[in-house]
This record gives C-alpha cells, structure tokens and sequence, in this order.
C-alpha cells in the first residue's frame, strides 16, 4: 500500500550518503557549510544556521539519531551539490533495488505530495543500508550523544536523544529509523540481531506515538521465533 513514510525516508539518503563515503567521494571528517535553504527546514531540526559548518561525520550522528531535517539536506548537498540532483540519485538507487513503488520528492522525509513508498520498499532499502554499510549501526544504537555548533559567535555543545525508543524496549535493538508528519502519521523501520539473526520491522500510519514501537517489537519477536 502508497503511504507517506515521513523521516523513514532518511534510510535512502544514509545509503547514498555511506555510498560516497565508500567510494572515497565524501569522508567523515570533511567540514560541510549549511546553505540558506537547508537551515530553512523545519520539523525535527539541529537549527543549523546558514554559513554554519559541521562535519560530515556529526551530521550524519544528527540525522540518524535526532532525525534532523536540515542535517539530511547539508549532507544531500555535499554528496551531489543540490538536494534536487541528490533527490534523482535517490530514486534510480530505488529502481535499482527493485523499489518499484516508491517516489522520493525530498531527502528528509517532510510531507511533499507524491513522496510514496511501501512498507515493502522500505524493507528493501533497510536492508542495503544495514548490510552494505553496518556501521551505521554504531550510530543508530546510540541512545543519547552531543555533537558541537560551531557559528560565528562561538562553541557549544547540542545534545541528541534517539527518537527510536526500541532502544530501551528491546534489548536487541540495532536501529534504524522512525519518522513521523501529519500525513504519515507515526512510522519505524526497526532493526534488531538476535543469536546472530538479523531482522527489520516495517511499521507505517501508526496513529499513535506509542504502538508503532509495540508493534513493531512484536514483529521483530515473531520473525526471529519463525526464523530459528
């Protein structure tokens, strides 16, 4: 089923990202200027300021555990110049994967008509992300970190909370995504490595903060009992 998948989409925008890194294109310690219309963003943001520059390696820590809104368009800029061309990566990468329902029109999620995908298709991207690219989970396990604004007026310290409370539900909990907007409503991919099975649970319109992260548990639950 077309659903809007909010910050879920981030998942694609981490596999081009990695991709870059792999290849030697980006790294992790390049410094990234904020443009004007990445710290214009709005929804869950860093409040990135215009001229601001942070690492690659911090924003990526930004939006995987706080989902920023702004911190996935600077990185969407430095890999491709401009989100709209990252935007066109982002959905040959889908059709690559066999995403053959999905339509990406941003790289951050925000509710934009069209942006479409399936619980299916997400499936299949968590899946190059976390197995082409593991560590991301050492980011996305990471419950609580700061990373520093560094403006013309100086330093100082900004502290990120993952939005994905599996973490402290499930113990084998690795990640990856939630994401939620007035259209899509509460939505998870999660992630979890149990006795070395490694599985992703899809959750989409959840209408409530809460159930999207029981549910989700229980499916992790009951694939790992199927899949043993």
């Amino acid at each position: 089923e077309l659903r809007p998948c909010a910050s879920i989409t981030k998942v694609m925008t981490l596999v081009l990202v990695m991709e870059a890194i792999d290849s030697g294109k980006i790294s992790l310690d390049d410094q990234v200027t904020a443009s004007a219309h990445a710290a214009s963003m709005g929804g869950s943001d860093i409040w990135l300021k215009e001229g601001e520059t942070m690492s690659v390696n911090d924003l990526i820590k930004a939006t995987v555990i706080m989902s920023a809104n702004d911190a996935a368009v600077v990185l969407a800029e430095h890999v491709y110049g401009t989100e709209d061309e990252f935007v066109k990566q982002m959905n040959i990468r889908a059709k690559q994967l066999g995403m053959n329902d999905t339509t990406f029109k941003n790289c951050n999620g925000l509710d934009e008509d069209g942006h479409l995908t399936t619980a299916h298709d997400v499936a299949l991207m968590s899946r190059e992300l976390i197995t082409k690219y593991p560590k991301i989970l050492d980011y996305s396990s990471v419950w609580m970190e700061n990373i520093t604004h560094v403006t013309i007026q100086g330093s100082k310290e900004f502290g990120l909370a993952n939005t994905n409370k599996l973490l402290k539900q499930y113990p084998y909990t690795t990640g990856l995504k939630t994401g939620s907007t007035n259209k899509a409503k509460y939505c998870v991919c999660a992630t979890a490595n149990k006795d070395g099975v490694e599985l992703i649970a899809v959750i989409m319109g959840c209408p409530n903060y809460k159930d999207r992260f029981t549910e989700a548990q229980s499916l992790l639950q009951f694939g790992y009992t199927t899949c043993k």
